[in-house]
Parts: C-alpha cells; sequence; structure tokens
C-alpha cells in the first residue's frame, strides 16, 4: 500500500487546481475528484467545462472528462481526455510546469508554455515554443523544463507510461 503524504487529502475529496502562468498568476481553476493520491504524484478527476476547443487536432467538447496527474518531483503535468463520460480516449495533453505543489487542499501547477499534445494514433505536437522563449526564466527553470519536454518526448516515442493507449 503506498503511504499517503500527510495534509493531502483522501481519494474521492474535492481538491481545487489552480493553474499559475510562468510568473504564478492565475490563468484557470477547477475543483477534482482526487483518484490517487502517492508521495510523488497526485491524479484528480474533472470535466470540461470550459467552450469547445481543438488544440494540435485534440478537440475537447463541454462535458469531456479528463484525469490529470500532477507530479512533485518532475517538471510537467499531464491529462488524458476522454470523450464525455465513456472510455474512449481523445489524447493527452501536457504542460510542462514547475514541478506540482499542495497546499491546505489546494493543487498549484505553474505552466510554463511549453505543451505537448500526443494523440492515440502516436502523433505528438510540441506547441508555445514562441511564447516559451520570450519568458523571463532563470537559467535553470529554462534548463529542467526543456529537460521535462525531453523526458516527454521519450517517453512518447518508446511508448511508455502514461502514454500506453488502450485498443
Amino acid at each position: 500500500m503506498t503511504a499517503r503524504p500527510a495534509g493531502r487529502g483522501e481519494p474521492g475529496a474535492p481538491l481545487t487546481v489552480h493553474k499559475l502562468d510562468a510568473q504564478g498568476r492565475e490563468v484557470w481553476r477547477y475543483p477534482g475528484r482526487t483518484l490517487e493520491i502517492a508521495p510523488d504524484r497526485i491524479v484528480l478527476e474533472a470535466e470540461f467545462g470550459r467552450p469547445p476547443m481543438e488544440v494540435a487536432s485534440l478537440r475537447m467538447e463541454p462535458g469531456d472528462r479528463f484525469v490529470e496527474t500532477f507530479y512533485m518531483d518532475r517538471w510537467y503535468n499531464v491529462f488524458a481526455v476522454y470523450q464525455g463520460r465513456g472510455p474512449r480516449l481523445r489524447g493527452w495533453y501536457c504542460n510542462i510546469a514547475r514541478p506540482a505543489r499542495v497546499e491546505a487542499g489546494d493543487v498549484y501547477a505553474e505552466d510554463l508554455a511549453l505543451d505537448l499534445i500526443v494523440l492515440p494514433d502516436g502523433t505528438s505536437h510540441v506547441l508555445d515554443r514562441d511564447e516559451f522563449d520570450v519568458l523571463s526564466l532563470s537559467d535553470h527553470d529554462r534548463e529542467q523544463a526543456l529537460q521535462g519536454l525531453a523526458d516527454l518526448t521519450r517517453r512518447v516515442q518508446r511508448g511508455e507510461e502514461p502514454f500506453r493507449f488502450p485498443g
């Protein structure tokens, strides 16, 4: 059995996710149901509540379900997007982000603008390179973010979890 970090809630309990930009300003917030809590990660499930959108061939509709994994030890977080309440996986959307932190029942993820879209056919697209290039980041943050992207890309190419699609 995996030990649960103190003060980080229990599976089933809702947590609020605060999506922040690279300067720490909130850009999106949503409540999510906790699926798993482990020393290095927290997994939440939520409903996509924004207007329909398509990003690099990954279409998201209101009512779609996403399962997001926040890592406390990696420079990215990943969410799988499912069509409605069913099992059909639309794809993965990955944010290059500073390691998540959990404070008083809230999860904070600082997005550094590099995003990786992975579709069920294995194709992937890196987004926001121009935006990332103009961010005022420390050399350390820039290097860690690029290493996170390289790690994700290697995992996609090898078909490793969390990118193993059912089928």
